[in-house]
């Protein structure tokens, strides 16, 4: 470890992944390949559902009509067909999905906060202490900790967000109260709907949060669920401002990718009309793809600097130590008196001086 050095959490974050990319390769591999299953199974299934859509001579000929109403209504009718079984499909396919999502996440999870620890407790926190002397002597990861708990935390997260949706659905509900057929008032129930919204999202988000930190502990500590969110919390609590520092920073730079990619794919778009529109699909697929990979490697430069706080001494996450107080000089001692007082009545030659006074 780095002893009496003021270190940056965040720079050793963006460091750590600089240095070890399999970490951001295994995070990418982990994420798009749970997320190219999902993508395949909703394409199959869509494709599915529509060749199962019976359609009848009426529908037909409504459909021919290039009415805006008759096209609409012949639509509902045809989707309306299979719907529930649609529904009842959808709900398996979800459901499958979680339970892959879980897996995936807590797999890839438990493999890179390994490789963080080791990374951190072996180099210390810029791989070079003091005066150039490199520091090898960190402690070894623990190989008998298990990923149960991260199963129990990612559930918990899968929980969450299935709640978050029903959240949703309440908050739209509340709101159709104040716009009856009756008397529909759009305008108030979108008001009404959305500082609901705005709360559920923020609410959702805060517990998500908290439990992915969870699963850093659940990996360093081999604690079991409740334990990791406990010291997650106390983690928060003990060390604000340095958790506060890299939240902030990695949002920052998440922020302006998010910019940044919507300002390129708005290039393929804006010569939609020029170029075959296969290309422009085909751009918009790589600055998607691209932008995924790099909110990846910002994740990772996060959970980098969530190990490094939790791993570094106190002393070395902010400023450098505070100087000694200075020591008092010590009190002299009165001087010793050499000489005789001529002026003492006992060493008068006067007999019974002293007795006198």
């Amino acid at each position: 470890m780095l002893i009496g050095m003021a270190i940056s959490p965040t720079v050793e974050g963006f460091r750590a992944t600089f240095r070890r990319p399999s970490l951001t390769l295994a995070e990418i591999m982990w994420r798009w390949t749970a997320g190219a299953i999902a993508a395949a199974l909703l394409l199959f299934g869509v494709v599915e559902y529509l060749g199962t859509l019976p359609i009848t001579n009426g529908e037909l000929l409504f459909l021919r009509t290039r009415q805006p109403y008759l096209v609409g209504e012949a639509i509902a009718h045809i989707l309306r067909g299979s719907l529930n079984r649609a529904m009842m499909a959808g709900m398996v396919a979800a459901f499958l999905l979680g339970m892959l999502w879980i897996v995936a996440a807590s797999v890839g999870r438990f493999s890179t906060v390994r490789a963080l620890l080791d990374y951190f407790r072996r180099n210390g926190a810029s791989g070079v202490l003091p005066g150039g002397v490199r520091n090898d002597g960190g402690r070894d990861v623990a190989s008998n900790v298990s990923p149960k708990a991260l199963l129990r935390l990612n559930f918990l997260r899968a929980a969450v967000a299935l709640a978050a949706v029903f959240g949703f659905l309440g908050a739209a509900i509340l709101a159709g109260f104040a716009s009856p057929d009756t008397d529909p008032q759009p305008a108030l129930a979108f008001f009404l709907f959305l500082p609901l919204a705005v709360l559920v999202w923020l609410v959702w988000g805060a517990l998500n949060w908290l439990l992915s930190l969870a699963g850093m502990f659940a990996v360093r500590n081999g604690e079991d669920a409740v334990g990791a969110i406990s010291a997650a919390v106390a983690l928060c609590r003990e060390r604000t401002g340095p958790v506060a520092a890299v939240s902030f920073w990695t949002g920052l730079a998440h922020a302006v990718a998010i910019v940044g990619a919507a300002i390129v794919a708005s290039v393929p778009l804006g010569f939609a009309a020029l170029v075959p529109w296969r290309l422009v699909a085909l751009a918009m697929l790589l600055v998607t793809l691209a932008y995924f990979a790099l909110a990846d490697w910002l994740y990772m430069a996060r959970l980098a600097g969530y190990v490094c706080v939790a791993e570094m001494p106190e002393p070395e996450l902010g400023a450098l130590p505070p100087a000694p107080r200075p020591v008092p000089p010590p009190i002299a001692a009165p001087p010793v008196q050499t000489t005789i007082d001529r002026d003492e009545r006992i060493l008068s030659d006067v007999p019974n001086l002293a007795a006198e006074t």
